[in-house]
């Protein structure tokens, strides 16, 4: 009725009057989840099949991608794209992501072309880049000046820009390996202004001879593989904290070194100048020099002038060379005092060379024409430890039976493939391993194996010896062996020292 509906009217302009619906209880609770919302919070952004193990961190390795993946978080650190398919780099992408500590790019098929000038100019916090493996044909012009890490390897680049590695104070490593770099794609001033590299690497290029203007902050230097012929004088004069240098597998000879090349070096450790042209060793080298390894050239004479700054060399490599007769003279190595191993294998030496170090601990003379060894050959080494004659021309007529009288020290000898048909006499009691297979040898007797109470590897395989031939008791003294290895066929001798029984016959009868 006309009244009823006049009493509600106050009531029912009261409810349009009001701003929204009533609140039900509970919804007032500021912690109470509203329609659409949730307790948990939202889900950090990561680009589609891609893992973002923390909230800098986005890695896409391995995924096929063939484009820049979107939705990258601003605050990512750590971006891993290696192992992918991209071809190139889209500039708006990486410039909105200017907090980058850490791009891998690694072995993807990234080209020059794909790498626009201005790529990197906006990670100004960029420390590490790794873009080994792809299509470069130049570098990138430039790169950030936070960078610490460069690695630009197994590319085609065949240059490099000033502001490629140059005016970077934090840089201490460059990987340029496995490229197609020459002289004129390295400019003189590529690293101006990064003076803290310790470690290049320019191996596996086209150079012809050591860049000039290397940074004098350099520790380790790799410019193996190249074609180098030449270092220009004073090339090396600045590096003094250079302690690794690597040249070997180049085209160095003798004028392309002169007295100064490594005369600066005051830190150098290891120089390797293997596989060049050179028929004399360097002069000049410097005194804290340890480890030199010169095998493989064409010296046919070392003389103890060139080796007498270098007094501190602790192993010296001359292994195939063309070292004869008179290639090591009485005193040659006498500078050498600290010598500790001596590697003269595949030369032309037809006796053990004299007067050697008395510190000398290894001495490996295999492959060469050493016919016989004397009661005074080896009395100026009594420290020696290691002592290879294999494949040389030793028969037992010609080994003297004090010729290892002084070698108390010695634990191994070899004398495989030699022309020996005995076992030789007075061994030294210490030895753990003495190999003669390859000989004539035709009969094994007691006596030489007498006190040979820590021998553990008796190589006799591939001679002459017949179960007959071996004397009794001849391994009676054997305590310590545990491998003997004889021709197929043979039996195990009775008597044999109990440690050596514990061991499968199939262990101790093997032909090599």
């Amino acid at each position: 009725t006309a009244e009823s509906w006049l009493a509600m009217w106050p009531s029912l302009l009261l409810l349009l009057l009001l701003p929204g619906p009533l609140p039900l209880s509970g919804m007032d609770d500021a912690a109470f989840p509203h329609l659409g919302e949730s307790s948990r919070p939202p889900p950090r952004a990561c680009p589609l099949r891609c893992s973002c193990p923390r909230a800098d961190t986005v890695d896409c390795d391995g995924l096929d991608l063939r484009v820049f993946p979107d939705n990258i978080t601003r605050a990512a650190q750590h971006l891993s794209l290696q192992n992918n398919q991209l071809q190139e780099l889209p500039y708006n992408e990486l410039s909105r992501l200017s907090g980058l500590r850490t791009l891998n790019l690694h072995n993807n098929l990234i080209s020059s072309e794909g790498l626009p000038d201005e790529a990197f100019e906006s990670l100004t916090q960029l420390q590490h880049i790794y873009v080994a493996q792809n299509k470069l044909s130049v570098a990138p012009q430039f790169l950030p000046r936070s960078l610490r890490v460069a690695d630009l390897a197994a590319n085609q680049v065949t240059e490099i820009f000033p502001l490629t590695f140059g005016e970077k104070p934090a840089l201490r490593s460059v990987y340029l390996h496995n490229n197609q770099l020459s002289n004129a794609g390295l400019p003189p001033d590529a690293f101006r202004g990064s003076e803290a590299i310790a470690t290049l690497s320019l191996s596996n290029n086209r150079l012809s001879y050591l860049p000039p203007s290397l940074p004098p902050s350099l520790e380790r230097l790799h410019l193996q593989n190249n074609l180098i012929s030449k270092v220009p004088r004073g090339a090396l004069s600045r590096q003094t904290q250079l302690r690794e240098l690597y040249l070997q597998h180049n085209q160095l000879t003798d004028s392309g070194l002169d007295a100064t090349t490594f005369s600066k070096l005051h830190s150098l450790e290891y120089l390797d100048l293997s596989n060049n042209q050179l028929t004399t060793v360097p002069a000049g080298l410097p005194r804290t020099l340890a480890i030199l390894h010169l095998g493989r050239n064409r010296i046919r004479q070392v003389e103890a002038a060139r080796l007498h700054g270098a007094r501190g060399l602790r192993y010296l490599l001359l292994q195939h060379n063309q070292l004869g007769s008179s290639g090591l003279p009485a005193g040659a190595l006498r500078p050498l005092r600290g010598l500790h191993t001596l590697h003269l294998y595949g030369n032309g030496l037809d006796h053990v060379p004299p007067a050697l170090p008395r510190r000398l601990r290894a001495l490996v003379l295999p492959h060469n024409r050493v016919a016989a060894l004397g009661p005074r050959d080896l009395t100026a080494t009594p420290g020696l430890a290691e002592l290879n004659l294999a494949y040389n021309r030793l028969a037992s007529a010609r080994v003297h039976r004090r010729a290892f009288r002084r070698l108390r020290a010695l634990r191994s000898l070899d004398l495989a493939g030699n022309q020996l048909t005995r076992l030789p006499m007075g061994l030294p009691t210490g030895l753990r391993t003495l190999r003669l297979q390859r000989n004539q040898l035709r009969m094994l007797e007691p006596e030489p194996l007498a006190c040979l109470d820590q021998l553990r590897d008796l190589n006799l395989a591939h001679n002459r010896l017949r179960v007959g031939d071996i004397g009794p008791g001849t391994w009676h003294e054997l305590q310590a062996l545990q491998v003997r290895h004889a021709p197929v066929g043979h039996t195990v001798p009775r008597a044999l020292p109990s440690p050596f029984l514990r061991y499968r016959v199939p262990n101790i009868l093997i032909r090599e």
